[in-house]
């Protein structure tokens, strides 16, 4: 995909003034959703058009979902506000965007030496964890559903070779979340900015290395055009969850069977947007490497040991002097993957092992 065909429309467009409020005529509704990603984008803004699209055609029209893309409406990262404010009914982003607002929102995306999309998508589902969401985000008036999940991430595109952690020293590194807490522990000087905006300042200069997501969407950004260094696994988003918003008391005003409609979608995209990623993600990173000269590297011990321990740091820090619901999302959080992560480490840990040492076909 031609980088520049969605990038471009990352731009802010018309106000929202000038947008008309949403259609009700004979029982039908239009709905308005904004979103974070650029038009197009592999996995995430394919997947928020064709949640959309699967919430039309499931209501056989009653409900009709209009998509508008980064930039469209509202700018990409005030696509939560777009709704808390009316501009808009649903968002499609990513929770830990909106860290500003409550700490806690970080947990329901993904932690550094957190949670798998299988291990998050059981603690939101069976243990707790949407509660505690529905906590959070009843205080802005909105509700969230998992909508989608990348698997683990990439670590990023570093201009130059990490050997250490005197490598990282000032380094300016786009990476948002908890994540970013933590690699400024480690002395980095990290920042957030939308998908739109990191190639440039990458070209620049601005930026001396960026995380986005994985080899799918990277591919499509061209920051291989810029950094060779591609570093592995990204410790800090093991698997990032995408998210889909409503307005609370809109969806509330719904009948039953439209509510039923948005959850379960919302809960089909968010398998379907994680084989999406398991499938292409591979065929990208080929394409990387054999195409384009791409050194696909993996970090020094040493700076996997020090990102371990400041994650620690940064939950404790959460645990320790968050507010009252940040404090309990902490606690669910650590209790449930000191559980969940047992399966992992146990039978898939070990069956990954024996097949990439054994099973040659």
């Amino acid at each position: 995909m031609d980088r520049r065909s969605f990038i471009t429309k990352a731009g802010l467009g018309a106000g929202a003034a000038a947008l008309a409020a949403p259609a009700v005529a004979q029982g039908n509704i239009t709905w308005r959703m904004v979103t974070t990603w650029p038009k197009n984008f592999p996995g995430l803004g394919v997947g928020a058009q064709r949640l959309a699209d699967r919430i039309t055609a499931a209501s056989g029209g009653r409900l009709t979902i209009q998509v508008y893309s980064a930039g469209e409406l509202v700018p990409p990262l005030q696509s939560l506000d777009a709704v808390i404010d009316g501009t808009a009914e649903m968002s499609h982003s990513a929770a830990y965007y909106w860290q500003n607002k409550s700490s806690a929102l970080n947990f329901f995306t993904g932690v550094p030496y957190g949670m798998t999309s299988t291990e998050l998508a059981g603690w939101m589902r069976h243990m707790g964890g949407q509660e505690l969401w529905d906590e959070v985000y009843d205080q802005f008036g909105v509700k969230g559903f998992l909508s989608g999940n990348t698997g683990t991430q990439a670590g990023g595109w570093f201009r130059d070779e990490i050997n250490g952690l005197d490598d990282l020293q000032g380094l300016r590194f786009r990476t948002p979340g908890l994540g970013g807490r933590v690699w400024e522990k480690m002395g980095v000087t990290a920042t957030n900015m939308a998908a739109g905006e990191i190639f440039q300042a990458l070209q620049s200069g601005a930026l001396d290395a960026a995380e986005f997501v994985g080899p799918y969407n990277d591919l499509a950004l061209g920051f291989h055009q810029v950094a060779k260094n591609y570093y592995f696994p990204s410790f800090v988003e093991p698997g990032l969850a995408t998210e889909l918003v409503v307005d609370k008391a809109k969806y509330s005003e719904l009948p039953e069977d439209l509510q039923a409609i948005i959850r379960d979608v919302s809960q089909a995209e968010y398998d379907m947007v994680a084989s999406d990623f398991a499938a292409n993600d591979p065929r990208a990173l080929q394409t990387l490497q054999q195409e384009h000269g791409v050194q696909l590297r993996q970090f020094p011990e040493e700076v996997l040991e020090a990102a371990a321990g400041a994650a620690a740091e940064v939950l404790t820090e959460l645990r320790e002097s968050g507010d009252d619901l940040t404090k309990r999302t902490t606690e669910s959080f650590i209790s449930s993957l000191k559980l969940l992560r047992s399966k992992g480490e146990t039978a898939d840990a070990n069956f990954i092992r024996a097949r990439q040492q054994y099973f040659d076909m």
